[in-house]
């Protein structure tokens, strides 16, 4: 008991002790409460970083993507669900996220430099942006898409046959994924083929509904 004691003695010692101008009971909680006041205010700069607003206060995504967007069903649409910036573009789990905002810290260098400042400069690139974000899409199992859209969700018989036909060959099996199909959805293609193409395998069958662009945009 008298050993237990003096353990006792000896850490409370420990803890009110000055140890050269602090006592390390007070670093402890200084170090808290300064962890938690990092903590709250990285936590809240990530989040301000994450609005539309945010992503849009910059000339080249307000006056390029941004207007382009404004004019889609993703904005505007009987259901009055609208997806933002970061709802197609930012992981929403937060490992994903911060690795996420760690890729995106390069585009800073292209803002300092104006990469794409102008309208034509925003144009010549265009094609590169474009395949980076698809790859990126594709290489994540279109992550960003099934945070609003579930396959396990969809009700086929509401589809058009076409679009039921290609999500059951395609979409269900894990041989596609949406970004395959749905290019220019959201945002105006750049000079290029069209971002849909029919399977090889549906080549000449005949479908009825809508034309093909018409029917995997639904």
């Amino acid at each position: 008991m008298a050993r237990i004691k003096r353990l006792l003695l000896w850490v409370w010692k420990i803890l009110t002790t000055p140890a050269a101008t602090l006592s390390l009971a007070f670093l402890t909680l200084g170090g808290f409460v300064g962890g938690v006041i990092f903590w709250g205010a990285f936590n809240t700069a990530l989040e301000l970083t994450n609005t539309e607003e945010f992503c849009v206060s910059c000339h080249e995504m307000r006056a390029n993507v941004y207007e382009e967007l404004t004019r889609t069903v993703h904005f505007s649409n009987r259901s009055g669900v609208r997806a933002s910036c970061p709802d197609c573009h930012v992981p929403h789990e937060w490992t994903d996220k911060i690795a996420r905002k760690m890729q995106a810290s390069k585009e800073v260098w292209g803002k300092i430099f104006g990469t794409i400042n102008t309208r034509e400069k925003f144009l010549d690139h265009r094609l590169e942006l474009a395949k980076h974000e698809w790859a990126r899409l594709k290489a994540n199992d279109r992550l960003e898409c099934r945070n609003c859209h579930s396959s396990a969700a969809m009700d086929l018989s509401k589809q058009t046959q076409r679009a039921a036909e290609i999500h059951t060959r395609y979409l269900l099996p894990g041989k596609a994924t949406c970004i395959d199909c749905h290019k220019g959805i959201a945002h105006e293609l750049p000079n290029m083929q069209p971002g849909w193409k029919l399977p090889p395998e549906l080549e000449g069958e005949t479908l009825p509904s809508a034309s093909a662009i018409d029917d995997l945009k639904r």
